[in-house]
């Protein structure tokens, strides 16, 4: 059987502290960018904007946005499945807290050793873009 591949674009937030912003989702383990899948139509970042408000109640600076690439992996949540994901570095306006389906969030330093589930695109391609 052929993994399917679900298609999302992802947040690279940092802070004046150069840590990084992760989110787990209820009733999952694994920390990870927050995101997620475009409507139709949507543009990425359109879609990052809508979904980082959803999701953190805080506001995309549009004019930050710089793409980092698209990176494929294991999904961290849906066995059998695959995502390919843009990731943006960007810069939010506002206070960050923890809306919809997520749970909680963290800030981590890219370069110390990580005692939390990273999802593996987190782990393997985002991380290492900071470090």
């Amino acid at each position: 059987m052929t993994d399917r591949i679900i298609s999302i674009v992802a947040a690279l937030i940092r802070d004046d502290q150069g840590r990084v912003l992760l989110v787990r989702k209820r009733h999952t383990a694994a920390f990870m960018q927050p995101g997620g899948k475009r409507d139709a139509g949507e543009s990425d970042i359109a879609a990052l904007s809508r979904e980082v408000a959803e999701e953190l109640g805080c506001c995309v600076d549009q004019n930050s946005a710089r793409a980092l690439g698209v990176f494929e992996c294991a999904a961290a949540n849906e066995p059998g499945y695959r995502v390919r994901a843009a990731v943006y570095a960007v810069n939010v306006e506002g206070a960050i807290e923890p809306h919809a389906e997520i749970e909680q969030v963290v800030w981590i330093n890219p370069q110390a050793v990580h005692n939390i589930a990273l999802a593996p695109l987190t782990r393997d391609h985002v991380l290492p873009l900071v470090t």
